[in-house]
């Protein structure tokens, strides 16, 4: 069994991109920017912004945080959007999510200009990976598939059950897990909250993405043996013993699944960390124009 080290891949990849922005400013090209747009005070979206700037100083980036209170009102936020895109100086801005809820997301997001949405959340960007297209991929999918590459798990003809649809995780990784590429060329099965017999399907399957956000929810008798388990979930689950009140926990209960595994992304270490790689990744590209003039 071999714990997947999402810590480790993370930095190998930040110092290439590291290097090569290096290259671009010596040459005489502009340092990427990116743009954070952070609503309220929700402590992991924080935690997820803050680890963000301090990424893009590892890659040699220039962040811009850009804060408003929880009663910002949508007309303010949209505003400040098109701000952004207009900015010829940002390559690429992410508006963290959860909004307050007298904000449309999905209108925040159709609003954010698709070649400065290094999220990969607009409709156009999520179009283009649909049918193959370059585009900005979602970035915990992304980052899934760079774990899944950087230690040579083998895909094609497998079996995989993506657990959970949403559409910044469920869906883009299930269409990715399916494309004529590696890694891909899967056979892909998406469970959710109404699916029958979801235990029997995750016992057929060869690898499992979990990524339904609830605690422990994969157990071992789900798990067949040698099977490649990713685990997607960070739920804050209160802890007495800790300092912060509360302890970051996966969708699959570790202790008793990894023993059957041949390869287990950890809650916290795996996936987390290659998230915001993969947006480091994609803010690169934007400030290449690598898929969009």
């Amino acid at each position: 069994m071999t714990i997947i080290d999402g810590k480790a891949v993370a930095a190998d990849i930040k110092q290439q991109i590291a290097k090569e922005v290096e290259q671009i400013v010596n040459a005489g090209g502009k340092r990427p920017h990116l743009a954070a747009i952070l609503v309220g005070h929700d402590g992991g979206s924080e935690t997820y912004v803050n680890n963000k700037v301090k990424a893009c100083e590892v890659c040699g980036f220039k962040s811009t945080l850009v804060r408003f209170e929880n009663t910002v009102s949508e007309e303010e936020l949209l505003n400040k959007v098109k701000e952004l895109n207009n900015d010829d100086d940002v390559d690429g801005f992410i508006v963290q999510l959860p909004l307050p809820k007298h904000i449309s997301e999905q209108k925040v997001i159709e609003t954010i200009d698709y070649r400065k949405d290094v999220d990969g959340f607009h409709p156009i960007n999520v179009g283009r990976l649909s049918i193959g297209l370059p585009c900005y991929i979602s970035a915990t999918p992304n980052g899934i598939m760079d774990l899944l590459s950087y230690y040579k798990i083998e895909t094609s003809g497998k079996k995989c059950v993506v657990l959970g649809r949403s559409n910044i995780v469920g869906k883009p990784m299930a269409t990715l897990m399916a494309r004529k590429a590696y890694p891909g060329d899967c056979t892909v099965t998406i469970c959710h909250s109404h699916t029958k017999n979801i235990k029997e399907e995750c016992l057929q399957a060869d690898i499992i993405i979990a990524a339904l956000g609830q605690p422990e929810f994969l157990t071992a008798d789900m798990v067949k043996e040698g099977a490649v388990i990713i685990d997607v979930g960070t739920t804050r689950v209160p802890c007495a013993s800790r300092k912060s009140g509360f302890k970051l926990t996966g969708d699959v209960k570790f202790d008793e699944v990894a023993p059957k595994c041949s390869y287990i992304s950890p809650v916290p270490g795996g996936v987390g960390p290659m998230t915001i790689c993969s947006l480091m990744r994609n803010t690169l590209l934007a400030g290449k124009k690598e898929f969009y003039k």
